[in-house]
């Protein structure tokens, strides 16, 4: 009936995540970004993205079937790095100047490492999705247990003044990885800058729990651009706090944390309430917990699969961002 709420499913809960298409040919619809010396691409750019772009001379590009832009070495080797990162930086500030972006929000933010990259190069993380450059954050789900096993987690609800996602349920802890970071000094930063845990406590409890992938495509309910391919490598921490250990929001992104139990928060999830990375963050906390299991989920195996997408660009290795 019309105004019921959508019903949701495990697997549609990471599907509205993995929403970029198996059955298509990326080259046929999208320009690739190239880098100086690399043969393979490092993002996907949407044709309305490029008519847009007031491209400098520093980038070459392609209309011709398969497309592309390429960034220009203007250091002619000397300093490849740095006369990409210029090149960028010198598009953004255009790009800001003029306001053409929404997703850009006319401001400058923290630089972002292209983890696809040889070399170290980087852009301005608002600007990222524009180019379809591999996003990475890193999570921690925060729990308690009582004595007799029982769990709860630690749930925050997002301002309502943010960009993406106000006022939706969150992970304990999240963050994005700033280029000159790595996933568990991320989260320690943000545990103590959003959930007030001090450095020491973080740091010895925290236990790293895998990585997530998966290729997402913004739609309707993305406030910026639509249509943009955000391939995405999500870095999962467990933390067993204390039950005398409360987090309580220190800076202005996250309203309040509740401490939920699994029940509260598997029918949270189904009634749609997560912010759509942090709902796949939890599912796959609750497949490593042995809550969500193949004997009581019949999409167990196509689950697992949207939780660990092959991504179309060079991945990071670990020692590559430390």
């Amino acid at each position: 009936m019309a105004g019921e709420p959508k019903a949701w499913t495990y697997l549609s809960l990471l599907e509205a995540c993995d929403n970029f298409p198996y059955d298509i040919v990326p080259e046929e619809i999208y320009y690739q970004l190239y880098l100086p010396d690399d043969d393979q691409p490092h993002g996907y750019i949407l044709p309305e993205t490029v008519q847009k772009m007031p491209w400098t001379s520093h980038f070459q590009v392609n209309h011709s079937r398969p497309r592309s832009v390429t960034v220009i070495d203007s250091s002619k080797g000397k300093d490849t790095a740095g006369a990409v990162n210029s090149a960028f930086q010198e598009l953004i500030d255009l790009c800001i100047k003029k306001n053409l972006f929404h997703i850009i929000d006319g401001k400058h933010s923290e630089p972002f490492k292209i983890v696809s990259a040889k070399y170290s190069v980087h852009m301005e993380r608002f600007a990222s999705a524009l180019f379809g450059i591999t996003s990475q954050g890193s999570y921690i789900t925060a729990y308690t247990k009582a004595d007799d096993g029982t769990m709860k987690i630690w749930i925050g609800r997002r301002a309502a003044h943010l960009y993406t996602s106000p006022g939706m349920l969150d992970a304990t802890v999240a963050g994005g990885i700033r280029a000159d970071s790595n996933p568990l000094d991320t989260v320690i930063h943000e545990a103590d800058e959003e959930a007030s845990l001090p450095e020491d406590l973080v740091r010895e409890r925290t236990r790293s729990a895998g990585v997530l992938t998966y290729l997402c495509v913004t739609g309707s309910n993305f406030p910026g651009e639509k249509g943009l391919v955000i391939p995405d490598i999500i870095y999962l921490h467990d933390l067993e706090l204390p039950k005398d250990i409360i987090p309580k929001p220190h800076d202005d992104e996250v309203e309040v944390f509740y401490l939920m139990t699994v029940g509260e928060v598997q029918k949270a999830l189904l009634n749609g309430e997560f912010k759509p990375d942090s709902a796949a963050v939890l599912i796959e906390f609750f497949i490593r917990h042995g809550i969500i299991r193949a004997d009581n989920e019949r999409d167990f195996i196509e689950i697992n699969t949207r939780l660990h997408r092959r991504l179309p660009f060079r991945s990071p290795r670990y020692s590559d961002i430390l």
